[in-house]
């Protein structure tokens, strides 16, 4: 199929060039707007217990957790004076007043609850929800933000809370991606300039880089309009398209060029080049969607989003490295090597530095083999006592305004009212009358109240402290049952912060209360349990179809059964040594100023898995580029270690210098302002460049020295699947 594709591509290669250009023109038009279309959530939306008493919570009393806060601060004298107390009683009134914001509450209107105030005084809270999902409680708290420009005479106000606080990490989620492009691309061009020694060659990958990024915002933008997509799958989108472009051009543009170099014509070069690093881009290609594929078996948006984008950028950067590239190619001949900005010699395979350090590595395989798996070990160590959590705040970095605000609440007020566990009856009504229903509800919450981080339990029936039960304010308490009295709720208030380990433990023992009618319960904790169970209930098979399918590919290209599970092996190695310091960094807390991230003690749940997937793929990228090579040498008749040898010899430098590219295209992530996204930015460089290095450069060599001919032996049942020997990549 392939042979087919390439003769017809070849041969009218400018009707291909214009079909490219047309797309990319109609692609450019109606994708440009896709952040815009985006959705800024996707975190926290895990099916389970806490979903669903969200929705009862929504549909039955119009309520759900608190999502904006308001900081008042005394200017003078404490929170309690005369003058604040009214300050603080109309901006209530102000918050309440606010389109789509619903159940406000403060420190004044409840009573003064001293979990609403500093310990000073100096400081008290307005806690209140803007309804919606999170696209439109992020479109409507600008306004709400705007109604508090002008506090009342005596008090300062600043607003916090996840509305704002997700507001303000959409804002950052774009700004950063402009950062990024514009600090990677001039020094990519210098790099890619410095490869090839050749302008017209080097502007090759960022050509092909262009088209699968337009392209992808596309479709972003097209599924956008039928189901919820991330916001934060734009940054995989550029990061991974503009990587795997540069990639599969500089495999395919350094294997024209050797091919023009040995005498061929554009034609044949071309034909040749899609025949041998056309096939191996394909399988390579394959191999990357296939492992972000496996993301869609989890319920996450912000999981299934990154899958969309990245199977859609792989797919098209390897579409437009066999079938647009080699078109500009056959049009450019020779002229690929114009505007020479160096004259690159070119070596023997033989007398190359990778030849000789493969050599060197296979002399002694055990040796070398035994120290890069030591390596491995210890940097995979901290990924053992990894705990996830959840994004707050935190993801901001530390002097942002909202954060600020956030962290004072945490810091002097315990954020314990915007995580409060809330406990929703299921059914339509508790059985029993009015005073039998108030004394069922009262002995629950007096129970639920003696819980081990517990600050107060709300009910119907008053406010509870520690079993003891106190009436609430006037009005107050109404809210947590229907008109009729049949429907129940109550919100059990934490002294734990809602995302810690603690604050799970609690939402865990909550559920074990046993309730004397049937409940759910839910709350940001909750949430954060329900995720993390749904999330590794579904790990194991989503990593048993990357292993499957990626099995089936590579034994598809290299008709071996060894070969395949060497490389599933290595990379689980690769990826747990990358994933270790990213543990070290980002939740232990080790070089977290160096780099202007906040240690939480977790890290959000949906980051290992994402981080598998991607950096599992690029490592099949490299090994794929590596192996086809090797099968090639070994296909046209020499010994397994002189294949080896060659293979290493002729793709090192490439392997190298495109790991080099895809690193400072990732590191630049890093200029984020967003944590999770610089571990991205940390996590993937760190793990292209270990596993062009350490994996390919020692591991592979050695082990495929020890397996000898092995490597490429296959049951007898699997030999009648092989195809005749052909020479690939």
């Amino acid at each position: 199929m392939l042979v087919r594709l390439t003769d017809g591509v070849l041969r009218r290669p400018r009707l291909v060039l214009a079909g490219a250009l047309i797309g990319v023109a109609v692609a450019a038009l109606f994708g440009a707007s896709a952040p815009q279309h985006l959705s800024p959530g996707g975190l926290d939306d895990a099916p389970g217990e806490a979903s669903r008493a969200a929705t009862v919570l929504q549909r039955r009393f119009g309520t759900g957790s608190p999502n904006i806060v308001v900081l008042v601060t005394a200017t003078h004298g404490t929170v309690d004076d005369p003058s604040s107390a009214t300050a603080g009683l109309e901006l209530t009134r102000l918050l309440a007043a606010q389109p789509h914001v619903t159940n406000v509450t403060s420190y004044w209107s409840l009573g003064s609850v001293p979990s609403l105030r500093s310990a000073d005084r100096s400081r008290a809270v307005v806690v209140g929800r803007i309804e919606g999902n999170q696209d439109q409680i992020i479109r409507s708290e600008p306004a709400v933000a705007r109604a508090f420009t002008d506090p009342p005479p005596g008090v300062t106000v600043r607003l916090g809370g996840s509305a704002p606080t997700f507001h303000e990490v959409n804002q950052k989620v774009n700004d950063g991606l402009r950062t990024a492009e514009l600090l990677a691309l001039p020094i990519i061009g210098l790099l890619l300039a410095f490869v090839f020694g050749s302008a017209v060659a080097a502007a090759l990958p960022l050509v092909i880089g262009a088209v699968s990024v337009i392209g992808t915002f596309l479709v972003l933008r097209l599924l956008a309009m039928v189901t919820d997509v991330s916001i934060f799958s734009v940054n995989l989108t550029t990061a991974l398209g503009l990587g795997l472009a540069i990639d599969y051009s500089l495999f395919v543009v350094t294997r024209f060029r050797e091919e023009l170099a040995g005498g061929r014509s554009p034609f044949d070069a071309a034909t040749r080049t899609i025949s041998t690093a056309g096939r191996t881009v394909a399988g390579s290609a394959l191999t990357v969607a296939v492992s972000l594929a496996a993301l869609l078996v989890f319920p996450l948006v912000f999981l299934r989003s990154f899958a969309y984008a990245g199977i859609a950028v792989t797919a098209l950067a390897g579409l437009a490295a066999v079938i647009v590239l080699p078109a500009v190619l056959v049009l450019l001949g020779h002229r690929v090597n114009a505007l020479t900005v160096w004259k690159r010699s070119i070596r023997p395979a033989e007398e190359g530095f990778w030849y000789r350090t493969t050599t060197i590595v296979m002399r002694r395989p055990w040796p070398f083999a035994t120290i890069a798996l030591g390596v491995l070990l210890v940097l995979s160590s901290p990924f053992l006592h990894l705990h996830l959590g959840t994004a707050d705040d935190r993801v901001l970095p530390p002097g942002n305004h909202t954060r600020q605000v956030d962290e004072t609440v945490r810091r002097d007020l315990g954020d314990s009212e915007l995580g409060a566990v809330t406990v929703v009856a299921s059914r339509t009504s508790v059985v029993g009358n009015a005073d039998a229903r108030a004394a069922i509800v009262d002995r629950y919450a007096v129970g639920l109240s003696k819980l081990t981080g517990v600050a107060r339990v709300d009910a119907a029936t008053g406010m509870y402290f520690h079993g003891q039960k106190v009436p609430g304010p006037p009005g107050y308490t109404d809210r947590f049952s229907t008109p009729d009295g049949s429907g129940t709720w109550l919100s059990v208030v934490p002294t734990v912060e809602p995302f810690s380990v603690a604050g799970q433990h609690l939402a865990l023992a909550v559920r074990r209360v046993r309730a004397p009618f049937p409940v759910l319960v839910g709350g940001l904790s909750a949430q954060l349990v329900d995720s993390t169970a749904s999330l590794t209930s579904r790990l194991p098979l989503a990593l048993g179809l990357i292993a499957l399918v990626t099995f089936l590919l590579l034994f598809a290209l290299f008709d071996s059964i060894l070969v395949p599970l060497k490389a599933l092996v290595l990379n689980v190695l690769s990826l747990s040594a990358t994933f270790g310091p990213m543990v070290w960094i980002f939740q232990d807390g080790h070089l977290a100023k160096l780099l202007g991230v906040t240690a939480t003690g977790t890290l959000l749940a949906p980051v290992p898995i994402l981080f598998f997937c991607v950096a599992f793929g690029l490592s099949m990228d490299y090994e794929v580029f590596l192996l086809s090579r090797i099968k090639e040498e070994h296909d046209l008749g020499a010994a397994n270690c002189d294949a080896v040898a060659r293979g290493l010899g002729r793709t090192g430098r490439i392997v190298t210098a495109a790991a080099v590219l895809m690193s400072v295209v990732f590191l630049a992530l890093v200029t984020s302002q967003i944590s999770f996204i610089k571990l991205f930015g940390v996590g993937l460089t760190l793990a292209v460049l270990m596993d062009a290095f350490l994996i390919r450069g020692i591991l592979v060599p050695a082990l495929m020295r020890l397996a000898g001919e092995a490597n490429w032996w296959a049951p007898a049942p699997l030999q009648r699947l092989r195809r005749p020997q052909r020479t690939t990549q």
